[in-house]
């Protein structure tokens, strides 16, 4: 082991935070040369923001090096542990810097800003319009729901994404560059960066409790197995990205799609409790709405669509029960892929068809001059024919076979739509055929 690594007081977190912009991990698409926030810190004037993303990805540390860039007071407060107290201080504290001989300005930072009330977010109104603080939340929760809108209104909202391997590969080669922990081994990083999961204080905090295990055991070196050993249910069991992951989703669908209420239960829980993004699981479920269920039961999209916005709103745990919800509902649904299989076929037909001039009467005509050249003549307006049907009409482009690209099912509301789609038709056929000189066909 590396004789100068010793366990220290200070959280590696801490020990490793950045202190100027440029050792900033991640972010480059607001930190990125150009970009808005790095945009944002070179214009020499701070703005009032929200700071909007996961855990881990740097909130707080932007908000420091914001105030550090500025020379400005920097006052945290913790909207889970302070009130209106809190406030109040911050107020007469900036008050103060501004009339010191410094004339300084002031950044007020608070922390999971989504947890104060309305009456405490109105509380910083006055004082961020006149101008005698810059204010910046930090939120895990989307701003819209969350922040009142008159707050919101003065604020940009800059998001921060979750960090990506790469990232996070950077940030155990930092800390190893600082003697802060043993040698790892690739494979050991590869699990370790899986964990975290984007979140770089789950890593470092992973990292802080691998390097003192290690240091009271005398491993110089620490492999895939001693990890796991350490950790043991910390770690995920499955890695992100992984084989298990995809097998794992593949089980969820293939059991919503089965039918199988309790199938598709099981193996949502099983991802969730493995780490994967509860968010990637909504989305998922919404895939399935379309893709196995589609118009057999059109509830089921918007069902899933509202599971997501719920999650969005409660977070973990709390919003996982409406993920829940929805898998059940999906599971016991009839089940239609007649519009996930129109949608391939007008697709591959589309691709190798190429591009169809739109017939004249389906075209617009906003001009004199579109008008004189017939375009939208003979066309019928189906809200004046009977029963809102023009029976015999054609808006498909000129010498296009009907492709007959959607059929549905014999299950759920595609039963009415087939019987239906039948009669139309029926009514087409009828108006297609060729007249005999007595009125016939």
């Amino acid at each position: 082991m590396d004789p100068q690594f010793q366990p220290a007081y200070q959280p590696l977190a801490e020990r490793l935070r950045p202190r100027t912009l440029g050792q900033v991990i991640g972010q480059r698409h607001l930190l990125g040369e150009g970009m808005s926030l790095r945009l944002a810190f070179e214009s020499g004037q701070p703005h009032s923001c929200i700071l909007w993303g996961p855990p881990g990805v740097g909130k707080t540390t932007i908000a420091r090096l914001m105030a550090k860039a500025f020379d400005a007071e920097f006052i945290t407060i913790s909207a889970v542990l302070g009130g209106v107290k809190d406030i109040r201080d911050a107020v007469e504290r900036a008050a103060s810097a501004r009339g010191g001989l410094d004339r300084r300005h002031t950044i007020v930072f608070v922390d999971e800003v989504h947890r104060f009330n309305k009456s405490q977010q109105d509380a910083f109104l006055p004082h961020v319009e006149s101008g005698l603080f810059t204010f910046i939340g930090a939120t895990t929760e989307n701003p819209s729901f969350e922040l009142n809108s008159a707050l919101l209104s003065r604020m940009a909202v800059y998001v921060l994404q979750p960090l990506d391997d790469e990232d996070l590969q950077q940030i155990v080669a930092l800390a190893l560059s600082e003697h802060a922990l043993p040698a790892i081994d690739s494979v050991a990083v590869e699990r370790l960066v899986a964990y975290a999961d984007g979140d770089a204080r789950r890593l470092l905090n992973t990292l802080e409790t691998l390097g003192v295990a290690a240091h009271q055991e005398g491993v110089e070196k620490i492999d895939d197995d001693w990890l796991l050993k350490v950790l043991g249910e910390r770690m995920r069991r499955y890695d992100k990205g992984g084989d298990q992951f995809f097998d794992t989703i593949s089980a969820l669908h293939k059991a919503v799609r089965g039918s199988d209420p309790d199938a598709s239960l099981y193996w949502l829980v099983r991802m969730l409790d493995g780490g994967a993004d509860p968010r990637y699981l909504a989305r998922r479920l919404i895939r399935m709405a379309s893709e196995d269920i589609g118009l057999a039961d059109p509830r089921a999209l918007r069902l899933a669509l509202d599971a997501a916005e719920v999650f969005e709103r409660l977070g973990s745990p709390e919003g996982e029960l409406a993920l829940a919800q929805c898998v059940v509902y999906l599971a016991v649904a009839p089940k239609s892929n007649a519009v996930y299989t129109a949608f391939k076929k007008a697709k591959a037909m589309v691709q190798r068809d190429g591009s169809r001039p739109v017939p004249v009467h389906l075209r617009n005509a906003p001009t004199p001059l579109m008008k004189q050249l017939d375009y939208g003549k003979a066309y019928r307006y189906a809200h004046d024919e009977p029963d809102a049907f023009a029976a015999g009409e054609s808006y498909l482009p000129d010498g296009l076979q009907e492709p007959d690209f959607y059929r549905p099912v014999e299950r759920g509301l595609e039963i009415r739509i087939a019987e239906k789609l039948r009669h139309l038709k029926e009514r087409n056929a009828q108006a297609r055929a060729p007249k005999d000189n007595h009125g016939g066909t």
